[in-house]
């Protein structure tokens, strides 16, 4: 397994620094976030890069239920929430404004 870059490791947390974006499209404001790796490149169902992440909470990640947590059900979240791709600009966009 590859070891993150310093770039890499500074890119996640600054994605992470933004918060949850599920959270944030809900309004609900600020919640703590950890990187999701999108599957938006990645091949059989393997992720995307490092930088191709998006901050999610713990539950919009992985905890929540289906239709809550991404990896609890991808197609009623994405239904729910918006797809990766979308999100991915999103989080590029606020990283851009900082």
């Amino acid at each position: 397994m590859k070891t993150k870059s310093a770039a890499a490791s500074r890119h996640l947390e600054r994605v992470a620094a933004l918060g949850c974006l599920v959270c944030r499209n809900n309004g609900d404001g600020y919640t703590p976030a950890e990187c999701h790796h999108t599957r938006l490149y990645g091949s059989a169902g393997k992720r995307s890069g490092h930088w191709l992440s998006i901050p999610l909470c713990s539950i919009h990640h992985r905890l929540g239920g289906i239709g809550v947590g991404f990896h609890s059900g991808r197609q009623t979240w994405e239904a729910l929430n918006g797809d990766e791709a979308l999100l991915l600009d999103q989080t590029l966009e606020l990283l851009e404004a900082e």
